[in-house]
């Protein structure tokens, strides 16, 4: 079996306080991109752990701490018959750059177990365990437009729509490290509210509709501040960080198209 995970953007994220478990609570509104990776699972009852096989971009690590090994692994401690499987998965989202990529394999990958051996596990049920992956992982149980809350696992789906719009990510190729994003933010400045600036017009969020991790990544990371930039100067009529970054989007209003002279070099653009 196969499925295509896809990835996410955040359209404003105001991080609200840190709390006494070591997290912090958000306000987000997520909303799914058709950016892909491939995932296919093949039953192997000869062996005792699964084997995963990547392609496509490099995957960091030791494939135990793959969010795709995990979600079998947390699946096996409640359906012990559940037989090891060969996991292959095609890496197109690029990871540590605030698109949800490795979340959405894991959560897919519950989806895909549970599908596979029938194992009659319930959406929430599956939201459960995909928050034990990680904070956004049960965005894509879901995965329709939602504001999160708390961690971001609480989720109450939104009417949103980007529709018409064309969307350009650009991918600076600069791995931000979520632990310290969230360290050096400042908390204690105030937000306009969500909801409300997410029903106006889309061409009505710029300076309102804000992703508080700019401030210190662009401090950082100046060089994002310019591509940023740059996206408004092609015709962007919002643009933003997604995540802790550094991945960047565009919104291009219907019928208008991005200028190629003027989006970010240097870095990897796509237009979906």
């Amino acid at each position: 079996m196969i499925v295509f995970p896809n990835c996410k953007i955040n359209l404003g994220l105001q991080v609200l306080r840190k709390r006494n478990d070591g997290f912090h609570d958000i306000c987000s509104a997520f909303y799914p991109v058709p950016l892909r990776d491939a995932l296919e699972i093949i039953v192997r009852p000869d062996l005792d752990i699964p084997l995963l096989h990547n392609y496509g971009m490099t995957v960091n690590g030791a494939s135990a701490d793959n969010l795709c090994v995990k979600a079998w692994q947390l699946l096996k401690e409640h359906h012990p018959t559940m037989p090891a499987v060969e996991i292959h998965l095609l890496k197109n989202i690029p990871m540590g750059a605030g698109l949800g990529g490795g979340s959405a394999d894991g959560a897919f990958m519950l989806q895909l177990l549970n599908n596979r051996f029938r194992l009659a596990i319930t959406d929430a049920q599956l939201r459960n365990y995909a928050l034990q992956l990680g904070s956004d992982c049960p965005f894509f149980i879901l995965n329709k437009p939602c504001i999160g809350s708390g961690r971001g696992e609480l989720l109450s789906p939104v009417e949103l729509s980007l529709a018409g719009y064309k969307l350009v990510l650009v991918f600076p190729g600069i791995h931000i490290n979520t632990g310290w994003a969230f360290g050096a933010l400042t908390l204690h400045q105030q937000h306009a509210d969500l909801i409300s600036t997410l029903q106006l017009p889309v061409d009505r969020w710029k300076g309102t509709l804000q992703n508080d991790f700019e401030v210190p990544v662009f401090a950082k990371h100046p060089e994002l501040a310019g591509m940023l930039d740059q996206l408004y100067r092609s015709g962007a009529v919002y643009a933003s960080m997604s995540g802790s970054g550094s991945t960047l989007f565009g919104l291009f209003a219907p019928g208008v198209n991005p200028d190629e002279n003027t989006l970010p070099a240097n870095s990897q653009v796509l237009v979906l």
